[in-house]
């Protein structure tokens, strides 16, 4: 959909011809939404987002874990137990502890601790539980399959360090279960303590009410923006791990019959949830623009798990505001944001020629003539978005926000503000009273050091949040 191109003091995205004649369908049908899967490193998310190049919703999305499990427990012949996850569950698995190998111990061979095909080929796996590792470029299933052709009785895959507790339940060819990385490292530990390493998984079905859901899942990208460091990126959380989905061929454990569907894990899984959200609250709102949506979802979203505390991420740490966005989206709450944070298609005009856009770039976009000579250029972290990226070098930055009442139409609204470590938040007025639906009012948010931290370097958060007595509008805030 875009093209990088690189300018010695900013990274500009550049739309391709394809990118031109969507942005124009996007810009011409009024309500159309889109939400962009990001795929998990700090500073992996690309995009000029909100908008893409597209003056229309945009929305990079990250993926999070549900609440649901499908345990398979790897036993050690130590009888220490191993949590893991396996969408295949036999029900005529033998409990009775095998012999582990794991390819990855004492070779060269790059390609054999990831049991890839053909790695295996002089190792002998015949009736033993083999030891893979997540990763080299093969997915489990894969792995799966090669250690079937060996002769191997069932798997055992190990996240790496990366990955930390982020497990997947797949369709596995043969008996198989993937376990964490503390889970790897005590595995390993075991096997280099005996002669005679053993094994088995007991296969436990599938278990609801897991209370670190959501946790961030590991393949999840981070900010911030390159392209656009004012903009805080990705915007929210969306299911995205083990999803039942359809699938195109049937799944290799039911060659007798035609499974549609299968368990799959991507932020290619977290677009459709939002997608779909999108278009419930666009069917329920049917005058709310794209950004207005957008709004809803954002402000309103969850930043605490199951349990009440804040959502981890693979490592079971709290995570920070560059892997959670705005938080968990909440379809229930955003149908009832309160207020929102509203941006038509001619505000991104400013925006995009403060990015460095070329009048023929926004005029194609737009198809209409525009020069930014003659328009009002803005920073990025001025445009009216439902959050705050804030990059500190020595001045105070002040941002103002308008926001559009679409709760009651006599409401008051007092600012409630958490904010980052080491930054005074002071926002001007701290009240809003609306008298009418639609109404809206503007406010304005100045950005300081603290003393304490005039001579460091800030990576903080904090928030944010009007309240009335029915409606609570949370606005994310990361300085960095």
């Amino acid at each position: 959909m875009t093209v990088l191109t690189f300018f010695p003091s900013r990274l500009v995205v550049r739309p391709s011809p394809f990118t031109m004649t969507t942005l124009h369908l996007v810009h011409s049908a009024r309500w159309k939404r889109e939400f962009s899967s990001v795929a998990p490193l700090e500073t992996e998310v690309h995009s000029i987002c909100p908008c893409q190049t597209r003056p229309h919703g945009f929305s990079p999305v990250g993926a999070s874990t549900i609440d649901r499990k499908l345990r398979a427990v790897a036993v050690l012949g130590n009888n220490v137990e191993l949590e893991g996850e396996s969408a295949f569950q036999p029900k005529d698995f033998s409990p009775t502890q095998l012999p582990i190998i794991y390819p990855g111990s004492n070779t060269s061979d790059f390609n054999a601790p990831f049991c890839t095909p053909r790695s295996l080929n002089n190792t002998d796996v015949k009736g033993k539980i083999v030891l893979c590792e997540v990763g080299g470029g093969t997915t489990g299933i894969a792995k799966g399959q090669a250690v079937k052709n060996a002769g191997g009785a069932a798997m055992i895959l190990l996240n790496i360090q990366r990955q930390g507790f982020s497990t997947s339940a797949d369709a596995h060819v043969i008996p198989a279960t993937n376990i964490n990385y503390e889970g790897r490292q005590k595995i390993l530990a075991y096997i280099n303590s005996t002669s005679t390493p053993t094994a088995t998984i007991v296969f436990k079905g599938t278990v609801i009410g897991d209370k670190n859901a959501p946790m961030v899942a590991s393949f999840s990208s981070r900010g911030p923006s390159r392209a656009s460091p004012g903009i805080l990126k990705p915007d929210i959380l969306g299911p995205g791990v083990n999803i039942l989905a359809a699938w195109p061929v049937s799944v290799e454990n039911n060659t007798n019959t035609k499974s549609t569907f299968n368990l799959i894990s991507g932020t290619s899984m977290s677009c459709p949830h939002l997608s779909g959200i999108a278009a419930l609250l666009k069917s329920a709102h049917p005058n709310w623009s794209p950004a207005a949506i957008k709004s809803a979802i954002m402000t309103t979203a969850d930043i605490v798990n199951l349990d009440n505390t804040p959502i981890e991420d693979e490592r079971l740490v709290p995570a920070d505001v560059f892997a959670t966005g705005a938080g968990h989206v909440n379809p229930s709450k955003a149908n009832d944001p309160g207020l929102i944070y509203d941006i038509e298609a001619r505000d991104y005009i400013p925006y995009l020629c403060g990015l460095n856009y070329t009048n023929r770039d926004i005029s194609v976009i737009l198809q209409r003539k525009v020069n930014c000579s003659a328009e009002s250029s803005i920073l990025e972290g001025q445009l009216n978005y439902p959050s705050f990226s804030i990059m500190f070098r020595s001045s105070n930055q002040t941002y103002t926000r308008t926001v559009t009442n679409v709760g009651e139409a006599s409401a008051s609204y007092i600012v409630d503000i958490v904010p980052p470590r080491g930054v005074n938040v002071i926002v001007k007025p701290r009240t809003l009273n609306f008298s009418e639906l639609n109404q809206k009012l503007t406010y304005e948010v100045t950005f300081s050091r603290s003393n304490t931290s005039s001579n460091t370097t800030i990576n903080a958060h904090g928030y944010l949040l009007w309240k009335s007595s029915k409606h609570s509008v949370r606005s994310t805030i990361a300085v960095f």
